[in-house]
């Protein structure tokens, strides 16, 4: 007889989880169901658009092609990872991550949706090439897809966090 759950060990947002699971569940919904993070969007359980993107051990990956047992011992970051703190209007915007608060400003989002898989993308891509081109921004961001915008307010937004990091702008972080 097989089994029908696994225990797994899993750093999320730098808490550590021991939990049991079954061998089926996907990394999306183990995120969302179990634990409650529901920034990780389902879009297409494909792995094509994106919604579903995290870190998985600092690399961007696409949880809704990942099984939560694969998880086991390694460390994921969700969006609701990268703020410094609550995030309730804009006054409470400086404890954002740099590349949120450039979406923000640089209106790199329209419903939302997608936004987690993006940022979740960028993040990677921006600590390898802190000063990326137009083109190589727009690469980088050829997997996930947009149901809203033309994708000139995502990647003036990403050239604006580029700037931020940098320290290229005061109030960055």
């Amino acid at each position: 007889m097989t089994e029908r759950v696994h225990s797994i060990t899993v750093t999320v947002n730098g808490k550590p989880y021991q939990l049991q699971v079954e061998p089926r569940l996907l990394l999306s919904d183990f995120l969302r169901h179990e634990l409650g993070l529901t920034g990780t969007h389902v879009g297409c359980e494909h792995g094509v658009c994106g919604a579903c993107t995290i870190l998985f051990d600092g690399q961007s990956a696409r949880s809704c092609i990942m099984l939560a047992v694969q998880a086991n011992g390694h460390t994921i970051t969700t969006v609701e990872g990268l703020a410094s703190g609550p995030v309730r209007d804009a006054a409470d915007a400086g404890h954002l991550h740099p590349l949120q608060r450039a979406f923000w400003e640089a209106h790199g989002l329209q419903c939302g949706f997608c936004t987690p898989g993006f940022l979740m993308t960028l993040i990677p891509f921006l600590e390898e090439n802190p000063a990326p081109s137009e083109a190589e921004i727009r690469e980088a961001i050829s997997g996930n897809l947009c149901r809203c915008t033309g994708y000139q307010h995502i990647v003036d937004a990403v050239t604006l966090a580029a700037a931020m990091l940098q320290g290229d702008r005061p109030g960055a972080t």
